[in-house]
């Protein structure tokens, strides 16, 4: 069975700085996929390849069967693989709701003149987001919360608000930067709840994060990276045991 997503060969340099050095992996459908490794080892450069932040330097991208290398990010949001960012990106004086439904422009055809003149099917379409974006944010727990400003929110809810706004553009691969950054323990347990109800809704996630609790109990496969090379992979109790990846993280005794 093709893989979902097929990572093949991917390399990106920074001038001399190799980042990603010919890195193979696939995330399969349905899966809670996760790519680890040390500060630097090229983590968030992979992701930025993966969405068209970057154009590789080599390799192919596979998602859903066609190549993304090369493609501009909205384009590659509206073919279903939708990301959220290690530093929060949301728009601080906009409501909660209206955060959510900037994620469903990839998912609306009415242009400019249709809202100017209010056509029918742009007050259609607009319903369509709102009850979307409210279906939304009750999922990840904030129904509540649509008309707070998102500068309002507590630093856990602006991270759940994130992923809201992501599932909002309808993904069928949802890639998750560093979701557990400055969370606190309470908020990690529902973070890792909420990563299982948006698997169970049919949606294929691949995430970075550094607390290796949250990474070894919910992922089905673990990737692991070190300068930019893939060391390991496996499932978490397989990538736990592996001795290159227990020396990439705590070194040896000669370091």
């Amino acid at each position: 069975m093709p893989a979902l997503l097929e990572v093949q060969e991917l390399t990106h340099a920074f001038g001399g700085v190799m980042a990603v050095n010919a890195l193979s992996f696939r995330v399969d459908e349905g899966t809670i996929a996760s790519l680890i490794g040390p500060n630097g080892a090229g983590k968030t450069t992979v992701f930025n390849c993966i969405t068209g932040i970057y154009r590789p330097s080599q390799g192919s991208i596979i998602f859903r069967q066609r190549n993304l290398r090369g493609m501009r990010p909205h384009r590659i949001a509206q073919l279903g693989l939708v990301r959220t960012f290690q530093s929060i990106r949301l728009f601080p004086n906009m409501t909660a709701l209206d955060n959510v439904l900037a994620g469903r422009h990839c998912r609306t055809e009415s242009g400019v003149l249709s809202a100017i003149l209010r056509a029918p099917w742009q007050q259609r379409e607009e319903r369509d987001s709102v009850a979307r974006a409210d279906e939304m944010l009750a999922f990840v727990g904030l129904g509540a919360q649509g008309d707070t400003l998102a500068a309002g929110l507590s630093y856990g809810d602006q991270r759940r608000l994130e992923i809201a706004r992501a599932l909002a553009a309808e993904p069928t691969l949802l890639v998750l930067d560093e979701p557990a950054a400055g969370m606190n323990p309470v908020e990690k347990d529902r973070l890792a709840r909420l990563i299982y109800r948006i698997r169970e809704r049919g949606i294929t996630v691949l995430l970075i994060d550094h607390d290796m609790r949250l990474i070894m109990s919910i992922s089905d496969h673990v990737t692991v990276l070190n300068y930019g090379r893939k060391i390991a992979a496996g499932t978490p109790q397989e990538v736990q045991r592996d001795p290159t990846v227990i020396e990439a993280y705590l070194g040896t005794d000669e370091d």
